[in-house]
């Protein structure tokens, strides 16, 4: 069907009836089987309530306040959650409820059972919206008579009915066979999912292969060719020019494709800083609602792959808008006053010229890193750039400021970089936009996209607030509180392993104390990436209408929320903003009328306090608020979800593979996490991780102390925790599922008897801190 549930739901209102034929045209339906599938889909919804039939031909959407949209989210085991978009509880889905919804779908769901102080509450899927699988990586099999394929993704709990003539796929026993198969019919009734080989795919022929191999998991490696369409140049009339000014290009990417980055610079101001941020002009090339802007809109994002990229912008548009030192380029750019505590105290927005003079690597980073404080003489890789060594601090300084007022405001910054392997390109570096990770990087100084991380978060505040103040639409990024169960638990081990953390019975503690415990234990990575997992994934979220003040008449959250707006060659939801920000200072009506000879500077902080008359008129409103709708954003919720998981299982295949040559050899690890079924080893510097599975332990019989975290023998007292160095032999590698076996190398035995000794002195500590945390 070429329409999902969802894009027909989008053309439908509440109130005003939509015709038929309307839908058809919106839908792009013109042979007479497709219009008899809309019919269908139109019965179909209208018996589940979603929508009405007028006798005019008419349609209308009803409300259904028992129906929540979801995502379904399932594991391996077949447990499956359906998650609302709206922040509610997460719904527990059985098997026979799931009525052929599969992992990733977006679905509509009636709860049947309310939840309890323990229990999820239950429910049911009553329409699938939207089907996130077309494609999938599955292995084929024989099963009796007929020949099905079994996909690699074990939450996909479901196999697809394949043709006969997919025998020649079936593996050997020399090779693993890996093809991509396309959904043909999903299933229905009792009829099962069919599908096809759409082609077969090389397991072990280089990196170019690994990447093709996880983008079409991902199901993005079919994206189409870009329409054709020429680069605007953006008008010189009211641009202000800065291209005297001193700034800086910061990049740590290193590939010839990379997206362009924003420039900087700062100057020392009142015991703060003023900081001038200048981003790529992307939203002044081209037409907003044309066919390039809803083809960038379709890709949603650029994807790093490591050793290259899948750019969100044309080749054009990337030329035209990329940063050359030397070179004067239009820019968007945001000037903000930032005191000494890290606080926003102003800022103005202004479209601009630049020409920056300067690239900063990673290279001459490491080296002003490394200079001592005092000394006169200069590296020679800092030599090209000594009229700027002394911005270069002053910007480290504003970083370190505003990094210091996220803290005190309770965000959480961890440091857990990816490992430094060639292979991984791109990928070792921050991502200036900070979209990577469910937490913000600690800043390192020798990592140009790390320090431009905080700068670009405070442009971000800057418009979050100025657009909620000008009551203009965008996207705002949105943030959820920890999970306090997982940070519970993480407290439990950090007691166990004899931190200094004490615990009270109001509740677990907050995510800085646990970092602040942290920062001088040799566990901090490993406990670190215990915490991550008490964080959720930032969601963007659309401000379509502006909203009421509270009662003590400051904003409301989501006004206040960031929105993204500086990193557009990254991310759609970035360019969004961008474009309200283009037509705010070229568009937007700064006096009443052409007789009022002051003019207000719409740029501004507080310009909305003099702003008494209407922005822009009834042409211009309505192409503004074309830019932001809610159903844009939950496609770039999607794709972010998907890119997220593409980068994840990139990075793991990286280290798999790094790891096939250490089958049969022993290494040096660290216990990175603990389970009833044994626990996780960090191996070496790429710090791939293993499982050591209880069962290969045959020394002893194991129990798994849940207070603490740990694996204790029975008789040998033997102890396996969090961030215990241990000796391992690697004894097999699945790079296709990400598997890697571990078997621990026995100690000898003077060291076997010292340590259960330690151990059984460690156990009689431990007793008294489970009663401390008995209460919590």
């Amino acid at each position: 069907m070429k329409f999902s549930v969802a894009d027909l739901l989008d053309q439908l209102s509440y109130d005003q009836p939509v015709p038929k034929s309307t839908l058809a045209k919106i839908l792009k339906l013109t042979n007479k089987a497709d219009r008899e599938r809309l019919d269908l889909a139109l019965d179909g919804l209208s018996k589940l309530g979603l929508l009405s039939r007028q006798d005019d031909d008419g349609v209308v959407r009803d409300r259904c306040e028992d129906l929540f949209d979801a995502r379904l989210r399932c594991s391996s085991k077949g447990f499956c959650f359906a998650i609302r978009d709206d922040g509610g509880d997460d719904i527990y889905i059985r098997d026979h409820q799931l009525n052929h919804a599969w992992n990733g779908d977006r679905v509509l769901v009636r709860v049947t059972r309310e939840g309890g102080r323990r229990r999820s509450p239950e429910g049911g899927v009553q329409c699938i919206l939207e089907r996130s699988t077309q494609s999938l990586l599955a292995q084929v099999e024989r099963q009796q008579d007929r020949m099905v394929a079994a996909p690699l993704d074990d939450r996909m709990l479901t196999s697809i009915e394949l043709p006969a003539d997919a025998e020649e796929h079936l593996p050997d026993e020399e090779a693993t066979t890996v093809v991509e198969v396309k959904i043909d019919r999903y299933p229905v009734a009792q009829l099962p999912a069919q599908g096809h080989v759409a082609r077969p795919l090389p397991l072990n022929a280089g990196p170019a292969a690994d990447r093709n191999l996880l983008l079409t998991k991902a199901g993005l490696h079919e994206r189409p060719a870009a329409p054709r369409g020429s680069v605007k140049s953006p008008a010189s009339k009211g641009r202000t020019d800065l291209s005297e000014q001193p700034s800086l290009l910061l990049s740590g990417w290193q590939l010839s494709d990379a997206p362009p980055l924003p420039a900087v610079h700062v100057e020392a101001r009142d015991g703060g800083s003023r900081l001038w941020l200048h981003a790529p002009s992307v939203a002044e090339r081209f037409g907003q609602g044309n066919s390039l802007d809803l083809w960038i809109r379709e890709r949603a994002e650029a994807i790093c792959l490591g050793e290259e990229w899948q750019p969100l912008l044309t080749p054009a548009i990337t030329k035209a808008c990329c940063f050359k030192a030397g070179e004067a380029s239009d820019a968007i750019t945001v000037r903000l006053d930032i005191d000494a505590d890290g606080n926003l105290a102003d800022w103005e927005f202004m479209l601009s010229t630049i020409r920056p003079v300067a690239d900063i690597s990673a290279i001459q980073l490491r080296a002003l890193a490394e200079r001592k404080p005092k000394s006169r003489s200069i590296p020679a890789a800092l030599k090209s750039i000594k009229d700027q060594l002394g911005q270069l601090e002053t910007l480290l300084f504003c970083a370190d400021c505003l990094m210091a007022k996220e803290r005190a405001d309770g965000s959480v910054a961890l440091d857990l970089r990816p490992p430094q392997m060639e292979a991984l390109g791109d990928l070792r570096w921050a991502d200036p936009s900070g979209q990577a990770h469910r937490w913000g990087d600690v800043i390192d100084r020798t990592d140009p996209n790390s320090i431009l991380q905080p700068l670009l978060r405070a442009a971000d505040r800057a418009w979050g607030q100025h657009r909620a103040e000008l009551q203009l639409p965008g996207i705002s990024r949105i943030s959820s509180e920890p999970d306090p169960t997982v940070l519970t638990d993480v407290a439990k081990t950090a007691v166990a392993l004899d931190l200094p953390l004490e615990l009270d019975d109001d509740g677990s503690p907050t995510a800085q104390e646990l970092i602040t415990v942290f920062a001088e234990s040799d566990q901090r990575r490993v406990l670190e990436q215990q915490l991550s997992h008490a964080l959720a994934h930032p969601q963007f979220q659309a401000e379509i209408k502006p909203q009421e003040p509270t009662e003590d008449g400051n904003p409301t959250d989501s006004e206040a929320a960031p929105a993204p707006w500086c990193c557009a060659s990254l991310s759609y939801a970035h360019l969004a903003n961008q474009q309200v920000i283009q037509m705010l200072l070229s568009d937007g009506k700064d006096r009443p009328n052409v007789r009022q000879k002051e003019r207000l500077n719409l740029g501004r902080r507080g310009c909305a306090e003099n702003l008494h008359w209407a922005l822009f008129t009834g042409a211009q409103e309505e192409k503004l608020v074309s830019i932001v709708n809610h159903r844009l954003v939950q496609r770039l919720n999607s794709r972010r979800r998907q890119v997220l998981e593409l980068l994840r299982d990139l990075q793991a295949m990286v280290q798999a593979r790094s790891a096939e040559p250490l089958v049969g050899q022993d290494a040096e690890g660290r216990v990175s996490g603990v389970q009833s079924y044994g626990f996780f080893v960090e191996v070496g510097e790429t710090r791939v991780e293993g499982l050591v599975h209880v069962s290969s332990l045959n020394d002893d019989w194991y129990e798994y102390r849940s207070r603490q975290n740990r694996l204790v023998g029975r008789k040998n007292r033997r102890v396996y925790q969090l961030g215990d160095p241990v000796r391992v032999r690697v004894i097999k590698v699945d790079v296709l599922r990400n598997q890697i076996d571990l078997e621990v190398i026995p100690e000898p035995a003077a060291d076997r008897d010292d340590s259960s000794a330690d151990s059984d002195a460690t156990e009689s500590e431990v007793k008294p801190m489970a009663v401390t945390l008995s209460n919590v």
